[in-house]
């Protein structure tokens, strides 16, 4: 009988985390999930390698973490850019509120 090897460690769950990180990168939720996956793809790439003959989807981990820092980069633009609105709307108020 063949010895059937496991899945890695968080792999699905680091992927399933990046892909969700990508879907709501407009919230502060993409970034929590994205940081989550990517913890989770490490951990998971770290005790794949320390044992490679017993484990199989690294390419689920490494997707996974690729998802998960493509979610982060998402989420932190789109904050970015939420704060850039904020500050040009309040400069905005500030300036019709000194011209009443």
């Amino acid at each position: 009988m063949e010895n059937q090897k496991l899945n890695a460690p968080y792999a699905v769950a680091s992927l399933v985390l990046g892909i969700c990180s990508i879907l709501t990168s407009c919230f502060v939720v993409g970034l929590v999930c994205g940081i989550i996956g990517l913890v989770f793809a490490n951990k998971g790439l770290t005790s794949y390698f320390s044992c490679p003959d017993t484990y199989e989807g690294s390419g689920l981990l490494r997707a996974g973490k690729i998802t998960s820092i493509i979610g982060i980069i998402f989420s932190a633009l789109s904050l970015l850019y939420l704060l850039l609105v904020g500050s040009v709307a309040a400069a905005w108020l500030g300036f019709l509120g000194n011209l009443i």
